[in-house]
């Protein structure tokens, strides 16, 4: 009987332990990138980063999950082909930005219940206002998977220097159409694609006959820019490279967006 009751003891001493751990002794510790990965700055602090996806100017109107920093990570041998792009277009007055790099997968998580809440289409008028939320999925702008999440593919631009400033989104202001012409829809510093960013329309791929001039001319610099040094540009949409041979070609990593994923334990 003793034995028994001090093993019941025990038990529940065990139990009062856990119950009164702080939240943080008793939260799991976060995956970490690995040593292949590094923050773009350490590469190259010349090219400029505006990271969407840690603000609220995006298609879901909030800043998204697993993005705590603003901070561009991506494999070390992507880096070092967008060190070798960027110092080719500085010597032509430009300079490449990128919007999102290494994406968690958490991220592309928050994408698809997103997506999949039909009601909440607080950003149409800028990001999709010719396609019917319910074809997200259907017509490939939103999946599951991400390449992103492999570590080698960059969401970027091109800026002419000297780099003007962006200013700030401001939560709740007037939406304009992302294929409105530039002068027209959210600002940005960048150079004219045709399109904004993230923009879910036709007119986004990367060749659409339909963006011709200093636009299409615009767009096949960066692609001819970066295909040179070993990126893949995605067809439909013209700010989507990646990197090959990609170092993870089969892993999609869930580490946050953080300086801290990169750095020393």
């Amino acid at each position: 009987m003793r034995t028994a009751l001090r093993a019941l003891a025990t038990t529940a001493a065990a139990l009062l332990a856990a119950t009164t751990l702080s939240p943080a002794a008793q939260a799991r510790p976060e995956p970490r990138a690995p040593e292949e990965f590094v923050a773009l700055r350490s590469v190259d602090p010349t090219i400029i980063q505006e990271m969407r996806y840690t603000t609220a100017h995006t298609f879901m109107g909030e800043r998204v999950d697993g993005y705590r920093q603003p901070v561009c990570i991506v494999t070390r041998p992507a880096a070092r082909a967008l060190h070798l792009a960027q110092k080719r277009l500085l010597r032509q007055g430009y300079s490449l930005k990128v919007y999102d790099c290494y994406r968690p997968q958490r991220a592309v998580d928050h994408f698809v219940r997103w997506a999949k809440d039909l009601d909440d289409q607080s950003m149409k008028g800028e990001f999709y206002p010719r396609v019917d939320k319910s074809r997200l999925f259907e017509d490939g702008y939103i999946a599951e998977k991400s390449g992103h999440s492999r570590g080698s593919t960059v969401d970027l631009t091109l800026v002419k220097l000297p780099a003007l400033p962006t200013r700030p989104y401001r939560p709740g202001e007037r939406l304009s159409p992302c294929f409105w012409p530039q002068d027209e829809r959210f600002p940005d510093n960048s150079m004219d694609m045709g399109t904004g960013y993230d923009c879910f329309d036709t007119l986004s791929h990367t060749d659409d006959p339909r963006v011709q001039g200093a636009q299409r001319a615009n767009r096949q610099l960066l692609k001819r820019t970066l295909t040179e040094v070993g990126f893949v540009n995605l067809p439909e949409e013209w700010w989507h490279f990646t990197f090959k041979p990609e170092l993870f070609p089969d892993t999609y990593f869930d580490f946050p967006v953080d300086r801290r994923s990169v750095g020393r334990p």
